[in-house]
């Protein structure tokens, strides 16, 4: 009997042990396909379009119109440059075209004058001369002219006003700064482009596809938001890429045994305009692809996505579903064929 007893309690502890490890061993399968095959990641940043100003003309900057972060309109006013040297340009620039356009009035009275005597009366010579001093006046004209715009164009660039939507961020011009044309002298971020870019690891690419609602979980926010991928990355820089000694590839002799997976981006759009007061460029974020709800979710776009699919992925899905015949099947044919 205690034989038995003790058989029963061996066997008992056998089961359980065994039990413990079978389900170890679930749980440990079900943590490797959810941290290496599931379409998630915390490797993804808020993006945006950062624009920066730089004005066309160099000067003293006169006003500075805009407070660091704060948000302008397409087409506020950020800077003014002090405009009295380009005043001055485009009163020049009138008064030129007045001295031309009376030289011009003078060269073709002349010339007319000279066609309306009778033969013999002038010399062809000096007829000739005529003419092309008037073409060459009606030229000086055509100059004085462009050069009128261009000093006009020049004063309305001395004022330098909002290109986008956006915020203002990084404000460092003060009033008597000087301006260098074509130096970024303010930074925008367009309001427009809040966009989530999610890095992932190469294995879960085949879980991902353009069009898949996503989860997006910012750090600086206990809001949920939602969207939908708009894009994914097609290329990474790859290191034996870099030109080495006679421009030949420069390819690393050290090949590491242990291969980490590269990490692709993966462009995330908000399905709905999301509260600017959670949006800052470079936050941080947890990102969750729902693929299986992809046939549900339809977000809103302008673009057909399917045309954003290349054409042999076209062709290999419309084969599959059997509604296009491949080209290169061969065909075997009898002897008496």
């Amino acid at each position: 009997m205690a034989n038995s007893k003790r058989f029963f309690a061996v066997t008992l502890r056998v089961i359980a042990t065994l039990t413990v490890v079978a389900i170890a061993v679930l749980l440990g399968w079900f943590a490797w396909q959810h941290y290496v095959y599931a379409p998630w990641t915390r490797d993804a940043r808020v993006q945006a379009n950062v624009v920066n100003i730089a004005p066309e003309v160099s000067g003293t900057v006169g006003r500075v119109a805009v407070n660091d972060d704060s948000y302008v309109h397409k087409g506020d006013l950020l800077f003014a440059i002090e405009p009295v040297r380009f005043e001055n340009a485009v009163a020049e620039a009138k008064a030129a075209l007045e001295q031309a356009l009376a030289q011009e009035s003078f060269a073709t009275r002349n010339a007319r004058r000279l066609e309306r005597l009778p033969r013999g009366g002038v010399s062809t010579q000096d007829l000739q001369q005529a003419e092309s001093e008037a073409a060459s006046a009606a030229a000086s004209v055509s100059q004085a002219e462009a050069r009128l715009a261009q000093a006009q164009q020049d004063l309305d660039w001395a004022t330098v006003r909002s290109p986008v939507d956006g915020y203002v961020t990084h404000l460092l011009l003060d009033e008597g700064d000087y301006a260098t044309q074509g130096q970024s002298m303010m930074t925008l971020v367009n309001a427009d482009t809040f966009r989530v870019t999610a890095y992932f690891e190469e294995t879960k690419l085949s879980h991902i596809d353009v069009g898949d609602p996503v989860d997006i979980d910012l750090m600086a926010s206990p809001e949920p938001l939602h969207g939908h991928v708009a894009s994914i990355g097609r290329g990474i820089a790859v290191a034996n890429n870099a030109p080495g000694e006679r421009n030949l590839p420069n390819v690393d002799p050290v090949f590491q045994w242990v291969r980490l997976a590269q990490r692709v981006p993966v462009t995330i759009a908000f399905d709905s305009r999301p509260d600017m007061r959670v949006l800052t460029v470079g936050l941080s974020a947890t990102v969750h692809v729902r693929p299986e709800e992809a046939e549900r979710h339809q977000p809103v776009s302008t673009t057909d996505e399917r045309d954003m699919v290349p054409a042999a992925p076209k062709l290999e899905r419309a084969r599959a579903e059997g509604l296009a015949e491949p080209i290169d099947t061969p065909v075997t044919r009898g002897a008496g064929g």
